[in-house]
C-alpha cells in the first residue's frame, strides 16, 4: 500500500467516525420477568436489535438499561423487541 493510499485511509475512517451519533441509554419498564430466565431471554432480544451496544436487566427492579447508537435504533424499536420476546416493556418516565 502506497503512502498516498494509507493517508487516504486514514482519512476515511477519521470522517466516518466523526459524524457516529453519541450512544443514547434508554430505560426500559419491562413486565413478566420473574426469574433469571426471564432477564436473560429480554438481555439477549435486546442484543440483536442492531445498534444496541450493551443491556443490563435488573431483575429486583424489573428494568433494562440499553445503551444504544440512535441512528440505527430507537427506544421504541428497543420495546418493541422486548415484547415480541413475549416481555412488554415501555420507555421508563421520569
Amino acid at each position: 500500500m502506497s503512502w498516498i493510499t494509507k493517508m487516504m485511509a486514514v482519512g476515511l475512517l477519521a470522517t466516518s467516525t466523526a459524524f457516529a451519533a453519541e450512544p443514547q441509554t434508554a430505560i426500559l419498564d419491562v413486565k413478566n420477568m420473574q426469574c433469571q430466565m426471564c432477564s436473560i431471554t429480554v438481555k439477549k432480544a435486546l442484543q440483536k436489535v442492531r445498534g444496541v451496544e450493551d443491556a443490563k436487566i435488573d431483575l429486583d427492579r424489573k428494568n433494562a438499561t440499553v445503551k444504544f447508537d440512535p441512528d440505527k435504533t430507537s427506544p421504541d424499536a428497543l420495546a418493541a423487541a422486548t415484547t415480541k420476546a413475549g416481555f412488554p416493556s415501555t420507555v421508563h418516565k421520569e
